[in-house]
Order: structure tokens, then sequence, then C-alpha cells
């Protein structure tokens, strides 16, 4: 029975102190209850994105972080706060009487561990028309904003891709998934909320002087507001035989998923041991013939997280059978019948090929702005300030796409292609579209999975200058501070959470993370966020 009201009496009042929380079952489901500033609150107690369980996540006053990808939720209402993810926490009463805390909901809320906010509906007489380029994370979030903060007039959101909004950080670590089950919202979703998804519409041109986008089609449509969200691509080979049959680029779902049928029993090798190739090579190690990587560093991920984690990494995959030939490159592809069969490295090595995946890096999606007003860096990056505006207004862009100020980096221009921050970026855009004048303010917060472990990353250590790495990354747990100039910039983990939550939540405050501090046998500073 969906209304049936549900009462559970859960502990006495002194059990929780001031800043502590508990979890608690109720008929089955956690229930996350915290006590701040004197008052008690309860929440679901599991994160809407990927449903880690808050409690062991990190608390400050009325909000928790996740521990696993950094997502907030605030404990007094239940409202995401920070991303991943875009769905709300449940909310739940709690009464205190007699030194006894009590938790009421009814079966329904108890039951649905996510809670979309609430949303204005479509007034046909708002007459206000914003055109979302991209269905990604930064357009979705933008789109849903808007609605949540009472936007009446017209969205329209347009993809040159045959999908509604999906999660695409999916696709390297489950490449054989379907495009349904990476749909982060559904079409009713869409209807019931009167958001148009024009799918397979590229946009070609904007004219910033008529308010009008151009698709290819040589259909327009007028905007009062515009978000460009186009996010990245991946770049192209550009040495001889690229245009070799089964030579792919990892973007779309079609993509994931012929890569993976085409791989099974076969030689694949993958170009490039940044995130991409190493979780591509890493899910098919046990599918594929053979995996052979390839990368123009001394060891993976050595530019963002350093040399003694990279070589943890690249042992892990060796030990499924992946083969690395590192500090090289390559020189040419060759085939036969249009297909390809070797790949000819710059140190000689020829390896047997039949699949060949590049992971070589990305570029922003921004071609069809050549000729407007809209300025852009020199390598096509969208210029944004903190409120996600660019040089033209009614014009703002948000999510990969963007150089935008970083606020924990005393407002340094960066280009940042990480999941979590496109959701910021979003809700931003939208947030100054309406008006609002709110800043960017977010800890850049990523993960990568390898073969069931996860490493977790927050801040930004681009030009660190030392690493210290406490644990044992040998036995696959550590814990890597980042520093710059005597001071923490990043921290990496793995199997040591919530540690990237907590210096998170520090960098998110300002404070000042000293390499004094992360070189102490000491860490107890860690869970003083």
């Amino acid at each position: 029975m969906a209304g049936e009201k549900i009462t559970r009496e859960v502990c006495d009042e002194t059990d929780l102190q001031d800043g502590e929380m508990k979890e608690f079952d109720m008929e089955g489901h956690p229930v996350l209850l915290v006590k701040s500033n004197g008052r008690f609150s309860a929440v679901g107690g599991k994160c809407t994105h990927y449903g880690a369980p808050l409690v062991k996540g990190v608390l400050v006053g009325d909000r928790v972080r996740c521990p696993w990808h950094g997502a907030c939720f605030s404990t007094q209402s239940g409202d995401i706060e920070e991303y991943p993810g875009l769905d709300s926490l449940p909310c739940f009463k709690v009464v205190v009487n007699k030194g006894k805390v009590t938790i009421s909901t009814d079966r329904k809320t108890l039951e649905n561990p996510k809670r979309v906010k609430a949303m204005r509906a479509r007034s046909k007489e708002d007459r206000c028309t914003v055109v979302i380029i991209g269905t990604g994370p930064a357009a979705l979030v933008c789109a849903e904003t808007l609605r949540q903060e009472g936007f009446t007039g017209r969205i329209v959101m347009a993809t040159k891709e045959k999908h509604l909004p999906y999660d695409r950080t999916k696709l390297s670590k489950a490449m054989n998934v379907r495009v349904a089950e990476l749909e982060l919202r559904s079409a009713e979703f869409f209807h019931m909320h009167s958001i148009e998804v024009w799918t397979e519409k590229e946009v070609v041109s904007v004219n910033s002087h008529k308010n009008t986008v151009h698709f290819h089609d040589e259909a327009s449509v007028h905007y009062d507001r515009l978000l460009i969200a186009t996010g990245s691509s991946p770049r192209h080979l550009q040495c001889q035989g690229s245009e070799l049959q089964n030579v792919f680029l990892l973007r779309t779902p079609e993509d994931a998923n012929i890569i993976s049928e085409s791989a099974v029993g076969k030689r694949v090798v993958v170009l490039g041991t940044s995130f991409i190739g190493m979780e591509v090579a890493a899910f098919l190690s046990d599918k594929a013939g053979s995996v052979s990587v390839v990368g123009i560093s001394e060891t993976p991920f050595l530019a963002v997280l350093g040399q003694q984690i990279g070589n943890v990494a690249r042992k892990m995959l060796e030990e499924r059978g992946v083969k690395f030939y590192m500090k090289n490159e390559v020189v040419s592809l060759k085939g036969d019948n249009g297909k390809v069969q070797e790949v000819v490295l710059k140190h000689g090595d020829i390896l047997p090929a039949d699949v060949v995946v590049a992971g070589i890096g990305v570029s922003p999606c921004s071609g069809f702005l050549q000729g407007s007003e809209i300025a852009t860096d020199s390598r096509g990056a969208v210029f944004v300030d903190q409120f996600m505006r660019t040089s033209v207004p009614d014009v703002f862009a948000a999510g990969d796409v963007v150089s935008f100020p970083l606020s924990i980096m005393d407002g340094r221009r960066v280009n940042i292609g990480h999941w979590q921050m496109a959701h910021a970026h979003g809700r931003i855009a939208a947030l100054n579209m309406l008006g609002q004048q709110v800043a960017l303010n977010s800890v850049p917060f990523f993960c990568s999975s390898l073969l069931g472990k996860s490493i977790r990353y927050a801040g930004y250590g681009e030009g660190h200058t030392d690493i210290l790495v406490k644990g044992q990354p040998e036995e696959l747990t550590f814990l890597a501070f980042y520093i710059r100039d005597d001071v923490v910039v990043a921290v990496a983990s793995m199997n040591f959470d919530p540690a990237v939550s907590q210096v998170a939540e520090m960098l998110l405050s300002g404070r000042r993370i000293s390499k004094e501090e992360a070189q102490s046998e000491d860490l107890s500073w860690l869970k003083k966020p």
C-alpha cells in the first residue's frame, strides 16, 4: 500500500553527537539519520548516482558528500547540491520525544531511493526560448535546473546523435552495454516536463546577431538564451593507414558496441594510456585474444597520477595478460583487403592487429562557431566567465567545450573534461540565464574503474612538482597527495574512502593543506574538513 504510514523509534537522543550520522534500517531500506547544530534530520541512505552508502561519506554541517564520486546532498531537504547525478534523496520526518528519536514516512517515499525535484510546467504564454546545443550532462542539468527554478518558457535540446541523453562514462567501462541501459532520462520524462529533444540535428552555425541556430538540414531555430554544451570529440589518428577498417575511435554507444563485438577472440591494439585507453584495455582483457597497449609516456596515467600509481595500474592489467609498449608511438598501420593487420611502432616493433582502438586525446567540439563572435582559445575551447557567460550576450557555454576560471585555483583558466564538472557547469548556466548571478564554485572530482577497482581523484594537479603516496600501492590501497608550491592541490586514492571526498570538502572551503600535513604519519586532520 503506497500510502501506508511507517514509523520507527530508532535510537536515544544521546546516541548521536553533534556532527554525527548513523544509518538505520527501515523495512529493508537504509535511512541516514543526522544530528547537526542540535537538530535531527533523516534522508535516504544511498547516493542517487550509483547507490553508495552515504553513512561512509563526509558530513559537513547540513551536507553529506558521497564517498565514491563526490555528489553532495542537503541533509535537511535531501536536495542534490553537488554532482554527479541528477536526483535528490527522499526526506523523512524526525520527532524527538522524551529522549527518543522517531522517524516517520510513508511506504511509497521509503521504497523510492531517488526523488526528482519539483519542476514548473510549460506555459504557452511565456514566449522565451532556451536552445541547448548538446545532450550531455551539462545540457541535461541546465534544462532540468531551468524547470526546477521556475522557467516556464520553451526548452529545446539539439544533438547530432541518435539518442536521448545517456551516461557516456560507461562506454569505456562496459562496452557491450545497450543504449537503453545508459539513458539518463526517459522519453516520457522529457515529454512530462516539456523539454524538446531533437536528435540527429547537427548544428552548423550560430548567428548571434539574429539569435538563430542553423542545422545541417537547413532548418533553424530562434533563441532568447543559448547554451553551447557540445562536449569534446576524440582526436583522429594522422598516420598512414588510419583509414583502414577496424580502426576505431570511442565516442558513441555504437562505437562501444562494435569495438566490443569486433574484439572477441581477436588481436587488439589500444593506442593511448590515459583513462579511456586503460579502461578499454581492462574491459577487453578477458574477451579479446590478446590486448596490447601503446603509450608515449614512461608509464600509464603519468601526467595526471604519476609514475608510482601508473605502474600499479600497469601491473593490474599485465596480470590479466595485457602487454605494454611504453615510450613508443605509432608510425603506420598496415592492412590487407582494406582491413588493419599490423601496427608499426617507432622503435621497430610490429604488432599484429585485427582491431585498433585510438584513445589519444580529445578536442572541443566547436567547429560550428567559426566565423561567429563567440570567443574561443587556440584549441577551440569556448571562453566563459565564472557565470558560464561567453563573450556574446545571452550565449552561455558549459562542459568539456569550455575554458573557465577554476575557483580553487584562484580563477586560473582551465579546460576540464570531467563528468561531474559538466553537471556543475549546467546548473550554473541555468541559474545565470535566469538572472540569479551565481558563480561557479566546484571542486573537480572524477573516478576511473579498472578490473573492478576504482581510482578516485579530486582537485587540480596539473603542474604538480611532488607526489606523496601513503598506504601500500602494491596491495591496491593508497592515498596520493599532489603538491605544488608546498600545498596540496589534488588527491587520488584506491581503497581509501572517504579520503578523496574529505579533501574535496577542504579544497571547497578554502582550507590550505600543507605539504607538512600530507607528509605526516598522523592523518587525523583528514577527518576535520
